[in-house]
């Protein structure tokens, strides 16, 4: 862009500032480092991103927003620079001046180059910088491309380069609705509507019982190999101290796992959770981190000396006055990562992979880590150790309870090794001993420790010659212990010593044994070579199969949510009825709520809450799941609005996306977050997460004058109403499925139509590529199962949304 004496002199002569309520352009002193992003609706949707630079605010309109991927490159037109009093500027340009449209304040923060640049960078053609806003945060970079032909403007590029704070192609741009200063929406902007009032913050204190209480953990159960199937979550297994953090009123605490308040072993763990501004009970575990990787002496010498700790927090069990144990893991999963304030390094997301967990087994084996977590996605919460929490070791590794020491006759070393114990059958056993992983202050630690548990005789009946020379102490230290394996005489060989722990009591060490791995489910389908679609040859077993690996990604969208089934018994071609209540004949696995109908009476409605009950339903000949928009907890407050398009004879699939796309923009400008789902057939089904709070009719009402507004809006292209004669040429908006007792068909369901396609949620993103409401099959579930493991935890299950006033 050519410079001008004046940098803001064309800013100011393309305004009339005697129209626009923009701020004349004078140019500011000082060398600031902020940056504000500000959508504005004008003849293009854009997102104008500014950096505060020698007084001015350098500005490219970027026509796509920003996207978190590294691999997205977006367009970023530069334009004049602007004032620095723009950075406060909200609400709407007349539409006959320049810029004419509304303009939202989306984000705002600081900037700085990266170490060794500087902003006279921008000069050169390129910028590495990074960003410290509400929004946009981590490094990212602006290249400017060679013009070409008679090209006036300045064409550039905004990419974010990968780092902690990557994401998805359109994460912020589909979920950031709102204004970051005044909360409104586009449509609340240009219709004027005033800014809700800004109470003045308060200080917070802590109130009596605003923090929940530590309860008993739920535990992994050892097996001897990975589970398989998408029904299972695999995390890390952290090498650490496993805590539960209860927060609330400003203050937090650090629990055991057995109860203990260890809040002032970890203060910096606290400092951190006390900033959550909603009382939480967090599950997680605390490491410290050597060369990049979780390491328990490192940990134990944080503890000692004030050293940095990391909590992985993997599950919530309370938020608010909420208990959420009763939820599937993956819901209680996404509020916890909702909750974790952002940026904060003591307090992190433990991340997990869905249906590969052989892969992160092997990774996690081949860096010399302990193992991994395989969870069910479905599952509650339930304290103790169950076979819904797996967990499988790359080394044998345990607890044992120290029983003695023998001392060393090697000058300058006190402790030649540990006599270990086990409790079997009431009492202790001998268990071997371990001579190796002490370095000079770990031994001078251990041997000042055993000395004061000293004792005359042994806890525990050992071999004579292991016992010659010992010094006998009171087995109250617990050690972990890394060995190869159990010996014949069923003591540990080639073992060496990790730490000692404080967290687990003696008298509850005992030797872990690899179970079996539980199967995926327990439902076997008979008949599995009936042919039940004839065109394609696929049977009632390749149906059954694809369901049990599907299980772990649908069970979030269908679990616990009344169900109409599409049962064809004999085949998809053949007579096929829906059933939605129980009439016994499903078996234990498939349970019901009894609903109210209309008349007053009540009735048994059908609902599964795992695995087994998706396959006793397809054992009965289920094809097809459709589910009610609300919950079984709560049947009256739906959680989600679902818009079906479906399009006249006439009209193709880009009518359809084209379509699609302008409800999303709809939605968008009201503040609500929507994703598109194809059908499986030849329509879309636009979806709105919301949070429980409206009742049935509030939803309805919504959804009706929605569709209304839409159909009045652009007549020749919509319709609200189910009239035929009225469709002709036109996509019909069923918002019928939003009232109460109304089902839709459910993501990754299987259609009973030609093919078995598959109803299936996709990015905004990638809808515009799509050429088929059909793009998936039954035979696709490992490239589903990959896809849906990456989604999880975008918010399309849970959402803290609400219906606008309208």
């Amino acid at each position: 862009m050519a410079k001008h004496p004046d940098p803001l002199a064309t800013y100011n002569a393309k305004r009339d500032f005697a129209r626009t309520a923009e701020p004349a352009g004078t140019l500011a002193a000082g060398n600031g480092n902020s940056f504000v992003v500000q959508k504005h609706d004008a003849t293009r949707l854009h997102w104008d991103f500014r950096l505060e630079v020698d007084g001015v605010l350098k500005s490219w309109a970027v026509t796509r927003g920003p996207s978190l991927d590294p691999a997205e490159k977006r367009l970023a037109v530069r334009t004049e620079d602007h004032p620095l009093d723009y950075a406060t500027f909200e609400g709407t340009i007349p539409a006959k001046a320049y810029g004419g449209g509304t303009v939202m304040l989306w984000d705002r923060g600081t900037w700085a180059p990266i170490k060794g640049k500087s902003a006279k960078d921008l000069e050169k053609g390129h910028l590495h910088f990074v960003l410290d806003g509400e929004r946009m945060q981590g490094e990212w970079l602006l290249i400017r491309l060679k013009p070409r032909g008679k090209e006036k403007r300045e064409n550039w590029l905004l990419r974010k380069i990968d780092d902690p704070h990557a994401g998805g192609a359109d994460t912020l741009v589909e979920t950031a609705l709102t204004s970051i200063e005044t909360g409104r929406t586009m449509d609340e902007i240009a219709e004027g509507k005033k800014p809700a009032s800004k109470a003045s913050p308060k200080p917070r204190r802590a109130t009596k019982g605003s923090r929940p209480k530590p309860q008993d953990v739920q535990l992994a159960t050892l097996v001897d190999a990975v589970p398989t199937g998408s029904g299972w979550l695999h995390e890390v297994k952290y090498d650490g101290y496993r805590a539960l953090v209860t927060v609330g009123g400003g203050e937090a605490k650090v629990y055991t796992r057995s109860g203990l308040d260890w809040t002032d072993k970890f203060p910096g763990i606290a400092e951190a959770a006390a900033a959550i501004d909603s009382p939480a009970l967090i599950d997680g575990e605390i490491v410290a981190m050597k060369d990049g990787k979780p390491d328990f002496s490192t940990l134990q010498d944080a503890i000692s000396n004030g050293g940095e700790m990391i909590l992985f927090a993997f599950d919530m069990l309370e938020a608010g006055s909420e208990d959420l144990r009763q939820l599937p893991l993956v819901e209680r999963k996404q509020r916890l990562a909702a909750l974790l304030p952002p940026g904060e390094p003591r307090l992190q997301f433990a991340e997990h992979v869905v249906g590969a967990g052989e892969k992160l087994f092997e990774a996690m084996c081949a860096e010399g880590l302990e193992g991994i977590v395989s969870k069910r996605i479905d599952a509650p919460y339930r304290a103790g150790r169950g076979k819904a929490w797996l967990k499988v070791k790359c080394t044998h590794r345990q607890e044992f309870v120290v029983v003695g020491w023998l001392p060393s006759s090697a000058r300058g070393r006190g402790l030649r090794s540990l006599l270990l114990g086990l409790n079997e059958g009431g009492k202790l056993r001998y268990a071997g001993k371990v001579g190796t992983g002490f370095d000079a202050d770990t031994q001078d630690m251990l041997v000042a420790r055993l000395e004061k548990l000293a004792r005359e005789t042994a806890p525990v009946e050992v071999p004579r010659a292991a016992a010659k020379g010992a010094i006998w102490v009171r087995p109250s230290l617990v050690a972990e212990v890394a060995f190869a394996e159990f010996t014949a005489e069923n003591v540990v060989r080639h073992a060496s010593f990790i730490g000692l722990r404080g967290d687990k009591p003696a008298e509850a060490v005992v030797a872990e044994k690899a179970a079996p791995t539980p199967p995926a489910s327990t439902i076997k389908i008979s008949s599995r070579e009936r042919v039940i679609f004839p065109e394609d040859g696929i049977t009632k077993g390749a149906l059954g199969d694809y369901y049990t690996a599907m299980a772990g990604v649908m069970l979030p969208w269908l679990a616990h949510r009344p169900i109409s089934l599409v049962r064809c018994p004999q085949g998809r071609a053949k007579q096929c009825f829906f059933q939605k209540h129980d009439a016994g004949s499903f078996g234990e696995q498939v349970h019901h709520v009894d609903i109210r109908e209309k008349d007053g009476g009540t009735e048994p409605y059908l609902y599964v809450e795992n695995a087994d009950g998706m396959l006793a339903c397809v054992q009965m000949g289920t094809i097809e799941f459709h589910g009610w928009g609300s919950r079984v907890e709560d049947v009256e407050k739906p959680d989600r609005l679902v818009f079906d398009l479906d399009p006249d004879e006439g009209l193709d699939f880009d009518d359809v996306k084209r379509a699609a796309e302008h409800i999303k923009s709809v939605l968008a400008d009201m503040g609500l977050t929507s994703f598109p789902m194809l059908s499986g057939g030849k329509g879309v089904h636009v979806v709105v997460p919301l949070s429980p709070r409206a009742e049935w009719p509030a939803v309805k009402s919504f959804a009706d004058r929605f569709a209304r507004a839409l159909a009045a809006d652009q007549p020749e292209r919509f319709t609200a109403t189910m009239s035929k004669a009225k469709r002709k040429g036109r996509i019909f908006i069923d918002w019928l499925r939003n009232q109460r007792g109304s089902t839709a068909v459910l993501p990754y369901v299987v259609r009973a139509r030609p093919g078995a396609p598959v109803a299936a949620p996709v990015a905004w993103s990638e809808f515009k590529a799509l050429d088929t409401a059909a793009r998936w099959t039954l035979k696709d579930a490992g490239e589903l199962i990959e896809r849906a493991g990456s989604r999880l935890l975008q918010g399309w299950g849970v959402a803290d949304q609400v219906l606008p006033e309208v």
